[in-house]
């Protein structure tokens, strides 16, 4: 049951685009690091693919949710929250969240880039060819490929610290802080207004 009045809770569209956002980055994480130690077949392609259409896809509803972010203030923390986080604790809360939205664009940006070096380029859905980002080249792939999986797995784990912190907030401080961003049955009815 949420205890977060109305006026402290993120706006029903956010709600969704965080949950969708969040499923989604561990679905495409645990494929990721699944897929990439399979050997060369049919199976590997085709889940190649799903990642990259995942990939583009996260990246599009990134650039939404950072719209919208930009253009609706969230609600402010729960006083509990803002006194009982030391300097140190509310600089960590902001450079998290500054860093998470970043790896939003890096991570898919640079796996594009490093599809199109390997001359693989990215059909979305099998059926709409996206622009290759650079130019094929196998030295360029080479040199790319790492930092895919550098920035996925910088992601991952800023998810990590992000999931540890709310269920810290939740179940030992009892502070409301993840009332402000939990799905309720009304979130439907929020999006509307």
């Amino acid at each position: 049951m949420n205890t977060a009045p109305a006026s402290r809770r993120y706006h029903g569209f956010a709600i969704a685009m965080h949950w969708i956002l969040a499923i989604a980055l561990v679905t495409i994480f645990i494929l990721g690091h699944y897929m990439a130690d399979l050997p060369f077949s049919p199976q590997r392609l085709k889940l190649y693919n799903w990642h990259k259409w995942a990939g583009v896809t996260i990246l599009i509803l990134s650039a939404v949710r950072l719209a919208w972010r930009l253009t609706h203030r969230p609600p402010e923390l729960p006083q509990a929250v803002t006194l009982a986080m030391s300097g140190w604790q509310t600089q960590v809360y902001h450079a998290t969240h500054i860093l998470m939205y970043a790896l939003f664009f890096i991570v898919p940006l640079v796996g594009w880039a490093y599809s199109s070096a390997a001359g693989f380029p990215v059909v979305l859905f099998g059926v709409l060819p996206l622009p290759d980002f650079v130019t094929a080249d196998k030295a360029l792939a080479d040199l790319i490929k790492p930092w895919h999986a550098l920035s996925a797995n910088a992601l991952g784990g800023l998810v990590a610290v992000h999931v540890a912190a709310a269920l810290k907030h939740h179940f030992i401080d009892k502070d409301g802080l993840l009332d402000r961003i939990r799905p309720t049955r009304t979130l439907v009815q929020q999006s509307h207004t």
